[in-house]
């Protein structure tokens, strides 16, 4: 269109009704450019944090395969990406100027001709949410390191992942994946990312812990030297050094030699879990002599080491114990509570709490969430949850 006069502007004003005192002198006024079409731009909201990640010059990417919902990570974060729809049309305009920048510039002309770029009637919105970490697991679990003379190794068909590998195929910032692969306890052999076969890490961790026997150690002051030169002929060092890393706390003494302290939680643990993953259901008490014997001398066992490991049934006569895994259960916080309803109809909230403890967001509460997902009840004076759905 053609370029507007002052006077034409003056005139629209007064159709509208508008008093020109009351608005600054300079007027913009909008054409499309030619290129101006929907759908060129995207529009990304960030909070300042984010801004001043990309503004130091740090990028921020994009994740997740073709069936996923995309996220958006920084180096350390993990965001959902919404689409929020606006209801008036957004204008991109190059050198717009502000306000401000015009109260600021008195001088400039009063009539400025610009030209529409782009326009959306929507942005994206960033949400902080969990990084999505369970594939990590899943992954790592298709092909899980056997030892070195494992023949299925030689063998294997299954892919192995670097790092590289995780940050493509993970949904989480580069942080948070390297956060969880200790976590995990998973080692990097020949440049790539494993887990250890649950047999070769007790098999492991069984060298370790009869030479801390028949070598009557302290717990708490393990030497590295020592296990590497007594296990080496047994297994790989590197093996030895994951193993105490796994299961011990790393500390270097007043002489610089390397100790471990070993973690008794962690050991019982690992302990408990070998013996459940043989027996559907195991007696209680049966099971509870038999674990305390089972660990290494000086080691105490107790229930609370089992969080999100295994589940005492207290309703069956005798009671019993029986595996499961929090790593097992779906990451979707609906799937997940569908899923623990249809193994136990009620459940305490002691009960509940180490299967939906890592579903929580930022400084959000676990009755916050069975609010949400489940209905409660009285029961025996205890207090129990169930599902808000029939269970199919």
């Amino acid at each position: 269109g053609a370029m507007r006069s002052r006077a034409e502007v003056d005139a629209t004003l007064q159709t509208a009704k508008l008093n020109p005192a009351e608005l600054l002198p300079v007027v913009h006024c909008l054409s499309f450019g030619p290129q101006a079409g929907a759908g060129e731009c995207c529009l990304l909201q960030l909070e300042p944090g984010l801004c001043a990640e990309l503004e130091a010059g740090r990028s921020l990417v994009i994740r997740g395969e073709k069936h996923e919902q995309a996220v958006l990570c920084s180096k350390d974060k993990t965001y959902d990406m919404k689409i929020a729809d606006t209801s008036n049309m957004l204008l991109f305009i190059p050198g717009c100027k502000t306000p401000e920048q015009l109260k600021a510039d008195q001088a400039s002309c009063n009539i400025i001709h610009s030209q529409i770029a782009g326009f959306s009637s929507n942005y994206w919105e960033l949400r902080r949410c969990r990084p999505k970490l369970k594939k990590l697991r899943k992954l790592l679990m298709e092909d899980p390191y056997e030892g070195p003379v494992s023949q299925k190794d030689q063998t294997s068909t299954f892919s192995k992942y670097t790092t590289e590998d995780l940050l493509s195929l993970i949904q989480a910032s580069e942080e948070e994946i390297l956060h969880h692969l200790q976590v995990i306890d998973a080692c990097k052999i020949e440049g790539y990312w494993r887990i250890l076969e649950f047999d070769y890490e007790m098999k492991l961790l069984n060298h370790v812990t009869q030479l801390i026997d028949s070598e009557s150690w302290s717990l708490s002051k393990v030497p590295l030297h020592t296990c590497l030169e007594e296990l080496g002929s047994l297994e790989p060092t590197d093996m030895i050094e994951h193993i105490l890393l796994s299961y011990g706390r790393k500390y270097i003494d007043d002489a610089g030699a390397v100790y471990f302290e070993m973690h008794e939680d962690k050991i019982c643990r690992a302990t408990a879990q070998m013996l459940l993953q043989n027996a559907v259901k195991f007696n209680l008490s049966e099971f509870q002599e038999v674990w305390q014997q089972s660990v290494p001398e000086g080691m105490t066992t107790r229930l609370d080491q089992l969080k999100g490991l295994a589940l005492v049934d207290k309703s069956s006569r005798p009671e019993t114990i029986f595996l499961l895994k929090v790593e097992d259960l779906p990451e979707d916080n609906q799937e997940r509570f569908n899923s623990l309803f249809s193994i136990r109809e009620k459940w305490t909230e002691e009960d509940i709490t180490p299967y939906i403890q890592d579903l929580c967001a930022e400084k959000q509460t676990v009755g916050a969430l069975l609010t949400k997902y489940a209905r409660s009840s009285m029961q025996n004076g205890v207090k129990v949850y169930n599902s808000r759905r029939p269970i199919s």
